[in-house]
């Protein structure tokens, strides 16, 4: 049964466990070293051992694509369409121009936008398949421009991979489609092998292997987050339903033993109504074994004095969704400070924002949301800046310029001033 806690003035309370990729790390470090050195063949021979297909061709084909939409309803198709719409009207928002600044005397300075070459995006597919991952990570790589867009996805002894997910790519706008996964996936697309392209950034989420491996490969490429389970917390008043707030807090608990759900709230008597009513959901669950450990190793109900101490519970905790279940929610929106994704009122379940609202559900977990963000279009650009002066402009600057560098001992960066104040200095004798 979820734990109600009545003072949670400790450090337990509010801290969270600390991965400890200890057990995995040399794993993990010798597939990425493997991958690196031999490519294709290594990545099926990890693909036999760790899913059990010896797929001799590791791309989708086109007809495979094909078989998939013609497996899958057309009610089904249409629930996808319109889910990738509303994701593309967001995150066409997103999108940034450059800058440019004349100033006197012909200086220019300016800030333009460049989308990265090739992304690499990862699809789970574990203990559930999440086609709406596919949609969340790979629009806005097509939304940002990107040049290539290619995925990878582990697939089973049956060698196939799930029409959902093979749909959901075809609309997205994937480039490429790899049957691959774990860490040997994010290896294929750090390092490149003799058919996985070599990627810029990677981006989806995954399990701890390939969590480490996003995280060994940084800086190799760039990558979107390390994402840990799936986290919810729910901050609800004493007039909130408690089999809604049950129901939110389960939906994030069946993702993973590891996940973990919150209650925080200003009334005992609905922490009371709420753990009654897990218990009940819990029974009729289809993945009661999951969510059950879930919720009793990680669920926690905190009952506070107020809906503004509850906020400040949840600044500190900041976890990956934040629903706010008060009648006026917006009200408290200005005092939320760290969150991946924001849910506001009784009638916005976390589930919206996972399939179809259209903002990112690839979110920062285990607090990062305290100085990182969602996956977005900007994920996949990069920013240069750029600088333009005129000789006359370089003259009136020299004497500063080559202060400030000799100052720091760098003469060489001084001289390359004074060369051109000499030739400018000669050119008018």
């Amino acid at each position: 049964m979820i734990k109600i806690y009545k003072d949670y003035r400790t450090e337990e309370i509010l801290s969270r466990k600390i991965d400890d990729y200890g057990d995995y790390e040399s794993v993990v470090k010798d597939i990425l070293k493997n991958v690196a050195a031999r490519g294709d063949e290594a990545v099926r021979e990890y693909n036999l051992k760790f899913d059990g297909n010896a797929l001799k061709s590791l791309e989708v084909t086109r007809a495979e694509f094909d078989e998939a939409e013609a497996a899958l309803s057309e009610e089904y198709k249409s629930v996808v369409r319109a889910s990738a719409e509303n994701i593309t009207f967001f995150h066409k928002k997103q999108v940034k121009e450059g800058f440019e600044i004349v100033r006197e005397g012909g200086v220019i300075l300016g800030q333009k936008y460049t989308p990265v070459a090739v992304a690499g995006v990862y699809v789970p597919g574990g203990t559930a398949s999440y086609p709406s991952t596919v949609l969340m990570d790979v629009i806005p790589a097509k939304i940002a421009g990107v040049g290539k867009i290619v995925m990878v996805t582990p697939v089973k002894c049956g060698g196939k991979v799930r029409p959902e997910i093979l749909y959901a790519a075809r609309v997205a706008g994937a480039d490429m489609v790899f049957k691959v996964g774990g860490a040997q996936a994010i290896a294929a697309l750090a390092y490149g092998t003799q058919t996985i392209p070599k990627a810029d950034v990677i981006v989806g989420p995954g399990n701890i292997f390939v969590a480490l491996a996003k995280k060994l490969v940084y800086g190799i490429v760039n990558v979107d987050m390390i994402a840990g389970p799936s986290e919810i917390l729910v901050i609800a008043d004493g007039k909130s339903n408690p089999v809604f707030v049950a129901a939110d807090m389960l939906s994030q608990a069946e993702h993973d033993k590891l996940a973990s759900a919150v209650l925080v709230t200003d009334s005992e008597q609905l922490a009371c109504a709420v753990q009654e009513e897990i218990e009940r959901q819990l029974c009729s669950m289809e993945r009661e074994e999951i969510a059950r450990v879930s919720i009793e190793n990680n669920g926690k109900i905190i009952v506070c004095g107020s809906i503004d101490e509850a906020i400040d519970i949840a600044n500190q905790i900041a976890p990956e969704h934040l629903e706010v279940c008060v009648d006026e929610p917006m009200a408290y929106l200005g005092k939320i400070k760290n969150a991946g994704s924001i849910f506001l009122g009784r009638y916005t379940p976390e589930a919206l924002g996972d399939y179809f609202a259209g903002p990112n559900h690839t979110l920062p977990t285990n607090g990062a949301a305290k100085f990182s963000s969602p996956l977005s279009v900007d994920d996949f650009v990069k920013k240069s800046s750029y600088i333009r002066y005129t000789e006359s402009e370089l003259l009136k600057a020299a004497d500063t310029v080559t202060a400030f560098a000799e100052s720091e001992g760098l003469f060489g960066h001084a001289n390359s001033v004074k060369v051109r104040v000499t030739a400018a200095k000669n050119s008018k004798n």
